[in-house]
């Protein structure tokens, strides 16, 4: 009997072969040259979520959202690895995705105040899970100018998911 080293040279080099280049948030930037992590936004009212970065893995569940914040955290090729507000991740082609900033309420109700402070007059008040488009955060301000639907007005940072501590949006 004659045994052959082929095969288990070959299952070697495929285990050991370098696997697909992820860029993960450790990275300053991404292989599109944006950084990561970011906001973006969900491009499509139907948008499937997979386990990995390509078609050939399966649909882990469905968005069913258009305009819902979500972090992009990894990118390979032209799949990006999001996380949404309440932490879950999963691959979406880039083509589903929208460079619009948008916010998502959450925690209680909210007021969207008609200035940026806690005295200011509530021009609406906004349930959890709301989602609204983000048009401002200033320089040092914990206060972001926000469109909730057909109302504008400002709200505290921490009300919110879709926007950095100290980022500043102009």
């Amino acid at each position: 009997m004659r045994f052959s080293c082929r095969p288990l040279l070959l299952a070697l080099a495929v285990f050991l072969a370098p696997g697909p280049d992820i860029v993960d948030p450790g990275d300053a930037r991404a292989a599109t040259g944006l950084p990561l992590p970011r906001f973006v936004s969900l491009r499509a009212s139907e948008v499937n979520v997979r386990t990995g970065p390509g078609v050939r893995y399966p649909v882990d569940w469905v968005f069913h959202r258009h305009g819902l914040p979500v972090e992009i955290v990894a990118e390979f090729d032209t799949w990006r690895k999001i996380r949404d507000a309440e932490g879950t991740e999963g691959w979406v082609h880039q083509s589903l995705l929208s460079g619009k900033r948008t916010v998502q309420i959450i925690g209680k109700t909210r007021s969207l105040r008609r200035k940026p402070s806690g005295d200011a007059k509530p021009v609406a008040t906004a349930e959890a899970n709301v989602v609204g488009k983000l048009l401002a955060c200033p320089e040092k301000s914990d206060w972001c100018r926000l469109r909730l639907g057909a109302f504008e007005g400002w709200m505290r940072r921490n009300a919110f998911w879709g926007v950095y501590p100290d980022e500043i949006i102009q």
